[in-house]
């Protein structure tokens, strides 16, 4: 549930955040997901509603054609706090998946970079996984900071349909994450294009149960940790009811870190 009315209280809880262990700095919250799904576009929604304006700091895909990945590096983004600092969470963007196998980052690269074996501007090479022998890119000892906190598995809600391969190549991030200890949730973007009632009034966005249950039965992720979200897309300013929806996301996301 949202509380519509808490804009305020969540941008306390945000701004008041602080990882549950010392030795980390910033959580990590690595999102991946299909090409097209709109991770940069969410990476964007987070940075607008904490900052209380429009903000662009992963470039998003304004392309129509959503089969090909607009990220193809690993890149982390940071949401500034003011007096050059910077918020203790950070966002990683990675090449979107795609079906087949020399297309679209490649599941083993993912595990590398939850491990944080994964350096900042790494190419992502869908023919060959990130090699130790390249030592610009693989980071031989990852600190704490290094490593994924939260994983979070970006889908849209537009399109349902993921095809085998892709399913396939998510299940394998998900053991590894399982493996390693790493919380996960999943994000449903473009919640208003499938339903009616949202397009209406954003409050009703958490009456879609049956999206939820689908992609919770699709993906193998309880169903009360699928995020459904509206981007802001082609809006010039912020409405509240939105960034009351993406900071209450935020908060649980970063839930999970605190309490893993």
């Amino acid at each position: 549930k949202v509380n519509w009315g808490g804009k305020n209280e969540l941008l306390r809880h945000v701004r008041e955040f602080k990882p549950s262990r010392d030795e980390v700095q910033n959580v990590r919250v690595l999102l991946y997901g299909p090409v097209g799904a709109g991770k940069s576009s969410f990476v964007n929604a987070v940075s607008s509603a904490v900052q209380g304006r429009p903000s662009i700091i992963a470039a998003p895909n304004a392309s129509t054609d959503g089969t090909k990945s607009f990220t193809v590096e690993y890149k982390t983004h940071k949401i500034r706090k003011g007096n050059g600092a910077h918020y203790p969470f950070v966002f990683t963007d990675v090449m979107g998946l795609e079906s087949g196998e020399s297309v679209g980052v490649r599941a083993e690269d993912l595990k590398l970079a939850m491990m944080g074996h994964v350096k900042e501007g790494y190419m992502f090479n869908p023919v060959s996984t990130l090699s130790q022998t390249n030592t610009q890119h693989y980071n031989p000892s990852p600190t704490a900071n290094d490593k994924v906190h939260i994983l979070v598995c970006v889908l849209n809600a537009n399109s349902p349909d993921i095809k085998p391969s892709v399913l396939q190549k998510m299940r394998e991030i998900r053991e590894a994450a399982r493996d390693l200890g790493i919380p996960q949730v999943a994000v449903a973007t473009h919640i208003d294009l499938t339903c009616e009632e949202v397009q209406r009034n954003l409050k009703n966005v958490y009456r879609s149960k049956y999206l939820k249950q689908k992609f919770s039965a699709t993906i193998g992720i309880p169903v009360n940790c699928i995020f459904p979200v509206k981007n802001y897309g082609q809006l010039l300013e912020n409405e509240d009811n939105m960034d009351t929806l993406i900071l209450s996301i935020l908060k649980n996301m970063l839930y999970f870190e605190t309490n893993n």
